[in-house]
């Protein structure tokens, strides 16, 4: 299975962020371990070094982008996405981005804990609590 991770997922375990923190890394864990194939938005590897570079320090930002390269597959943002991405009906333009490269990359989900930003969405997205609960029925 392929799943798209949208950059809150993400930064729910690089800065613990609880409630969030155990579904989210229970997600990673599984991408961690080869048992789901997890994309990334292009987009998302600069912003997690910035601000992992802002709270915990450049050697830390550096440590968390080499450790996600080596872990997940990267969906490349070119113009024809972005062009895509604006043509949707989805009101946030980083929302529509990640929809348009989940669907581009054929990913069966999108795991966020913001799904209601993605109900024009044409590949469905689902909370890591939803996503995890899924996996076990």
């Amino acid at each position: 299975m392929k799943v798209m991770i949208d950059l809150n997922v993400i930064l729910d375990v690089f800065q613990e962020r609880h409630p969030y923190y155990h579904s989210s890394a229970s997600v990673i864990s599984k991408i961690f371990n080869k048992k789901l194939l997890g994309l990334l938005p292009s987009h998302a590897i600069t912003t997690i070094y910035y601000i992992t570079s802002k709270y915990s320090g450049k050697q830390n930002a550096a440590e968390a982008i080499d450790w996600i390269l080596a872990n997940f597959d990267i969906a490349e943002a070119d113009k024809t996405s972005f062009l895509r991405a604006r043509t949707m009906e989805i009101n946030d333009f980083e929302d529509g981005v990640v929809a348009t490269l989940a669907e581009l990359k054929n990913c069966d989900f999108i795991i966020t804990r913001n799904i209601s930003d993605f109900k024009k969405s044409q590949v469905k997205a689902l909370t890591p609590e939803e996503f995890l609960n899924m996996q076990t029925t």
